[in-house]
């Protein structure tokens, strides 16, 4: 088992992950917007852009032995990660922002807790419940301001968007669940390259029901490599790595930094205004991390 410092530097791997897809927020949210994309067309060619990149990277003739033997495992995760993200895309399409963001992040923890508590992987008490406690009560209060469901939305339409939510949520807790194992059985690196190149296949097949197109502007296609170099290639490394030396509970709870970094991003760049509720959840969210910070030490 990884030492206190470089479990530390696992959880700050993970909260950058985090970090790193809720810039993407802002960018999907202009793509959506702006350029009228549709989010199963912006999964898709985001997930092709990171596994060209990570291909590039760590993709040798020696790795695919070690991958026949996961493969089974590869291609349920790969599959898991593409459909979480459309899955909370498709409920923020049908009922907003808000609620398919609070249960989107904030069941994944409760549900990989639960799992890693029966698995015996988590020790529970007062320290644990504090800091779930402080994770999720910040996110709700970060979200809940930062953009309301849509007032079009009916009985059914809500309906769907909340069965979207927490399929999302759902896909999330097993995709946490299953990738710290590929991460250490392949190495961070590889183990990112072949799941983002299943991810890609998965979100391929959209296309069978809605078109898949390259934006033909230098504008949308340079969002799109943003998505696909930073938000997919480079933050699925940084969460496979910690994947690899975090619990999974603590995995969940550090890439709660996401929301965090979409609201701040839009205050800052969009002029959004932050209120007293956005401040305390914030000073929750990064009290959680850092007792997490706390709470790791090395194993026997």
């Amino acid at each position: 088992m990884p030492s206190r410092p470089v479990a530390r530097l696992a959880l700050a791997a993970a909260c950058g992950a985090g970090f790193l897809w809720g810039t993407g927020a802002l960018v999907v949210n202009v793509l959506i917007a702006r350029h009228g994309f549709t989010p199963e067309n912006i999964s898709f060619w985001r997930f092709v852009v990171g596994a060209v990149v990570l291909l590039a990277v760590f993709g040798r003739r020696s790795l695919w032995p070690a991958v026949r033997v996961q493969l089974a495992l590869l291609l349920m995760a790969g599959t898991c990660m593409a459909m979480y993200v459309l899955c909370w895309f498709l409920g923020i399409e049908r009922i907003g922002a808000a609620v398919p963001t609070l249960i989107a992040l904030c069941l994944p923890p409760v549900l990989v807790t639960i799992v890693a508590l029966l698995r015996g992987q988590e020790k529970l008490d007062l320290q644990l419940l504090v800091v779930l406690a402080a994770a999720l009560g910040g996110t709700v209060l970060i979200v809940l301001r930062h953009g309301g469901a849509s007032d079009a939305s009916g009985s059914g339409a809500m309906l769907a968007g909340v069965a979207f939510s927490v399929a999302s949520a759902m896909l999330y807790a097993g995709f946490t669940l299953v990738s710290g194992r590929l991460s250490q059985s392949l190495g961070a690196g590889p183990a990112a390259a072949c799941l983002t190149l299943v991810a890609a296949v998965a979100m391929g097949l959209s296309g069978l029901y809605r078109p898949l197109a390259w934006p033909a502007d230098v504008p949308p296609q340079a969002w799109f490599l943003y998505l696909g170099v930073v938000t997919a290639a480079l933050a699925l490394l940084a969460f496979s790595w910690g994947a690899a030396r975090l619990s999974p509970t603590a995995l969940t709870v550090a890439t709660l930094v996401e929301p965090l970094t979409a609201v701040v991003l839009a205050a800052v760049l969009l002029g959004e205004q932050l209120g007293l509720a956005q401040w305390i959840g914030a000073a929750l969210l990064l009290g959680s991390i850092w007792g997490l910070g706390r709470r790791i030490v090395p194993h026997a």
